[in-house]
């Protein structure tokens, strides 16, 4: 499926020389979440790395890793936790939300004695959905993260780019609301199977400018303001952590502009940040050449690694 690709493509490769132990996070009624962790040496206590996976809120799952950033920070001693979050329709932001604060807990609780995660020095990075949840947890986990990475995230949620219907989905054939229903089903889900076709639901919101709706439950025409809890661009702050942004100036699927906007709303406030772009690159970083973005995956890996020594 494209919209898949297009969500989850980082410079990805396997991870290899580690592999993952799984962990059962956060028991829902009817869904437990997983996260998988990557330790190469558990003997000591080590900082870590928390990955979001992308996907808009609405597919994508923890198997999605961020390749070549992985390889160098496990090279370097540190932990990954990869983690699942339950997905939108059927659990709404507030509750994504607490998925992830609750995975948060957990790498410096539970994470920190069974695998000797350093609860003091953990960075966020995310890809997308995954790079806009990072964000969030500029401001809405305590204590902060040492530092964040957002790949082509968001610091808005109800912007026309999500609210209005986007000329460019709206050039594939139209998903109408009965496909789009079906391709979720009825379940409360975290982890669907690769042979998902839940970005038809996704499909679906982009062609009707009705994302924020369904993945929020409000409506962003009569009740702005709810959203302004859940954009980090709105809450940047001089005590917001370091940033990372990367995003390509050719997306199509998540505007630059997000990523530019962040930068600024950080400028403003005299936060630590860095804006990377490249020029021409589309949502994933596709177009971009491999030596590129294998450079980018470095310059983060050394942006966490220099704010968690």
């Amino acid at each position: 499926c494209k919209i898949w690709q297009k969500e989850t493509n980082v410079p990805t490769t396997d991870v290899p020389s580690v592999a993952p132990q799984t962990v059962v996070y956060k028991n829902t009624p009817g869904c437990a979440i997983h996260l998988d962790v990557y330790r190469p040496d558990g003997s000591q206590r080590a900082p870590a790395l928390l990955w979001i996976h992308g996907g808009a809120l609405i597919m994508g799952s923890r198997q999605a890793t961020a390749g070549r950033l992985h390889d160098v920070l496990l090279a370097r001693g540190y932990g990954i936790v990869s983690i699942d979050y339950r997905l939108a329709p059927h659990t709404k932001l507030p509750e994504i939300i607490e998925d992830l604060q609750d995975a948060y807990w957990w790498m410096r609780g539970p994470g920190s004695e069974q695998f000797g995660i350093d609860a003091d020095r953990i960075a966020v990075a995310g890809a997308s959905a995954g790079g806009y949840l990072t964000l969030m947890t500029g401001m809405g986990v305590e204590p902060r993260p040492r530092a964040l990475v957002s790949y082509y995230g968001y610091g808005d949620i109800d912007g026309p780019w999500y609210a209005e219907p986007d000329a460019f989905y709206r050039q594939q054939p139209l998903v109408t609301k009965e496909e789009a229903w079906r391709a979720v089903g009825a379940s409360v889900v975290a982890a669907p199977p690769a042979s998902s076709t839940r970005s038809l639901f996704y499909l679906y919101c982009r062609q009707n400018g009705i994302w924020p709706n369904e993945v929020a439950g409000h409506d962003p025409h009569t009740e702005p303001r709810w959203f302004d809890q859940y954009c980090p661009v709105r809450n940047v702050t001089s005590s917001y952590p370091p940033t990372l942004l990367i995003h390509g100036t050719a997306d199509t699927d998540v505007p630059y502009a997000e990523s530019k906007a962040m930068a600024e709303q950080l400028a403003g406030a005299g936060g630590e940040h860095r804006l990377i772009t490249l020029i021409g690159a589309g949502h994933g970083l596709e177009g971009a050449p491999l030596e590129e973005r294998n450079q980018v995956a470095d310059q983060a890996a050394e942006w966490v690694c220099s704010h968690t020594r």
